[in-house]
């Protein structure tokens, strides 16, 4: 058995899973979420959701744990959020929105205009003496790694004075300069 897709997974209250032809959907105080489910089951019994196998095949195994863990990141999703930070560290870099556009001052010799889609929320926070920060809320884990990275590639940090666009906490590792 997988060790991660046989654990259930618990429902919390104020939200509800569904399963119909494959699809389970999830709904909740932040919205809700669907994911195809293929070769694996899945019932909802007495407030927890336990997804099962019909056999050891290898395709199945792997499978199982994956499908469990998308399930539960959907039930954390949709009732408490999932949020990543971005920190722009470099002289003169700058982050604004209005709405779901994200202008971003990377050193290039033009802004970067970046549509961001509508399922996730964007904050930008810049305070004097700190580095501006891009903090992107969604209930939808994969959409907000996505969008997230999508902003770390327009100018990843660089090893030798890491400048460029971080997420907040991520350690670098850092490499020395020329030896005179």
């Amino acid at each position: 058995m997988s060790r991660i897709g046989k654990n259930p997974i618990t429902i919390p209250a104020g939200v509800t899973v569904t399963v119909n032809d494959n699809v389970v959907v999830v709904k909740g105080k932040l919205g809700e979420l669907s994911q195809k489910i293929v070769d694996i089951s899945v019932k909802v019994e007495d407030g927890q959701v336990i997804v099962t196998r019909d056999s050891d095949a290898k395709d199945l195994r792997s499978k199982h744990g994956l499908y469990r863990s998308l399930i539960n990141n959907m039930i954390v999703g949709v009732s408490e959020g999932f949020t990543k930070s971005l920190e722009l560290v470099g002289v003169g870099y700058r982050a604004s929105n209005q709405g779901q556009k994200l202008d971003l001052a990377l050193g290039f010799s033009h802004n970067i205009l970046l549509e961001v889609v509508s399922e996730v929320t964007v904050e930008t926070i810049s305070e004097k003496g700190k580095n501006p920060i891009i903090k992107l809320t969604s209930s939808d884990k994969q959409l907000v790694g996505q969008v997230a990275a999508k902003i770390r590639s327009f100018r990843k940090p660089e090893p030798y004075k890491g400048k460029g666009v971080k997420f907040v906490g991520e350690e670098l590792r850092r490499k020395a300069g020329k030896s005179a």
